[in-house]
């Protein structure tokens, strides 16, 4: 491989116009640990990028990159709907255009979202391109629900947006009724900001869904992200079920191949593969004139199409709680972009109070959750006082982005959360502790 080939991969997969979000200006490096620090993790992504290229242009040898070759049809696994037909005029029309990406690290980690960038910016060159990418690890529907506005929308208006959420849905236990009224917030939410924009719904495989396609059940996740998608006549790509077709029709196999839920270089080939063959489809269909229409009737009334953060200095507490205004752990664990030298209201002292007044149907927090996390009561209003457990299966790894929903079934109106430090604690955690970084509101 020569340094042309190097150089030209590298560039392929990680565009210069390409904004991550959650970013703070201290974790840019602005003092000198943190720089330092900066430096080291740069490294690392570096040598991990240029080994995804190596890969990706070894791949490019191998008769087992079939993905692009005879097996089952891409357009088996999508719907066009629509066709982007206001994408297509934006293109035809304006210099500038933005593309965003909101997902969890299947979407955060290089692969396809990268290749997607440079597959636009290769066909369209007279365009100048600007890339969101508001991928975070860990994060699904809900997340993205209450997080549509601060990490996408206050940054100007999109003209074409790609989610993904069904892998982090099933993998973080979010019940059937809130991924309906979660993906159909984002979309109306969306749709709110910019009515002209597209949006492409894709599902990504995970093991889960593999067996349950191999029971002849149709995934949950996958079942509710396509409705909404039928509903609002968004294209849809089901990537789930292609790799499980194209595993059973012995194309590759998981093991060898696709590997993980975080795909191989050879996993994040045929994602892309797949989008650019609906993108290839719908650029080849004849492009119709814009005809604005009102958003059809919810699914579900009480979906989270106003969702948002709320910020925690809304909070009333007593002294048990403290807001730390550049939060970091102290104990060596890792963190998530976005979550670490923020601010963050905490306690880990049982029976510390706080309250919450706030205006709207459903509210929540987002935490971070480390090896102290702890258990919590609470109520909204005069209701029944309830217990949830802020310790997760990965809390003793990471102090991991948590987002919770407390109560989503409330009259419009004014309404105040009571949180409270339970004695209790899950029997791996090592302590009591509750850190906030934002509540969430659907008002």
């Amino acid at each position: 491989m020569t340094k042309t080939e190097i150089k030209n991969t590298f560039m392929q997969i990680q565009p210069d116009d390409e904004v991550q979000v959650g970013l703070t200006d201290l974790e840019r490096g602005t003092n000198m640990s943190t720089y330092l620090s900066g430096l080291i993790k740069a490294y690392f992504k570096f040598t991990f990028v240029m080994l995804f290229a190596c890969v990706c242009l070894f791949a490019k040898g191998q008769d087992k990159s079939a993905v692009t070759n005879a097996g089952l049809p891409y357009s088996n696994y999508y719907t066009l709907a629509n066709k982007l037909n206001n994408f297509k005029q934006v293109i035809a029309t304006r210099k500038n255009v933005t593309v965003t990406f909101l997902g969890g690290s299947i979407t955060y980690n290089p692969g396809w979202r990268q290749m997607v960038c440079k597959y636009l910016t290769d066909k369209f060159p007279n365009t100048e391109f600007h890339f969101i990418a508001a991928g975070i690890p860990s994060l699904g529907s809900l997340p993205h629900a209450f997080r549509l506005q601060h990490d996408v929308l206050d940054s100007g208006k999109t003209d074409l947006m790609f989610i993904e959420a069904a892998v982090n849905d099933r993998v973080n236990h979010t019940d059937s009724i809130t991924q309906v009224r979660a993906m159909e917030g984002i979309v109306r939410h969306a749709k709110r900001s910019n009515p002209d924009m597209d949006i492409i719904l894709m599902a990504f495989a995970d093991p889960y869904k593999t067996s349950d396609y191999n029971k002849g059940l149709i995934p949950t996740e996958i079942a509710n992200h396509q409705m909404v998608a039928e509903h609002y006549n968004l294209p849809f790509i089901n990537l789930g079920k292609e790799v499980r077709d194209k595993i059973n029709n012995k194309e590759f196999s998981w093991e060898g191949d696709f590997k993980d839920i975080h795909p191989a270089p050879f996993g994040q080939q045929l994602y892309f593969e797949n989008i650019k063959s609906l993108l290839n489809a719908c650029f080849n269909s004849k492009t119709k004139k814009i005809v604005r229409s009102p958003l059809p009737k919810p699914l579900d009334k009480a979906n989270f199409e106003h969702g948002n953060y709320y910020n925690i200095s809304n909070a009333r507490y007593n002294s048990g709680w403290t807001i730390d205004n550049n939060w970091k752990p102290t104990d060596g664990l890792g963190t998530r972009e976005g979550f670490v030298n923020v601010p963050v209201l905490s306690s880990a002292t049982p029976g510390s109070t706080l309250s919450l007044p706030f205006n709207g149907t459903a509210v929540g927090v987002a935490i971070v959750s480390g090896s102290d996390a702890g258990i919590v009561s609470y109520r909204v209003d005069n209701g029944p006082e309830n217990t949830i457990d802020l310790y997760t299966e990965w809390s003793s790894m990471l102090h991991l982005p948590w987002y919770l929903l407390l109560d989503s079934d409330l009259k419009p109106g004014n309404h105040t959360l009571t949180i409270t430090i339970s004695q209790l604690k899950n029997k791996n955690s090592k302590g009591n502790a509750c850190r906030i970084v934002n509540f969430l509101v659907n008002n």
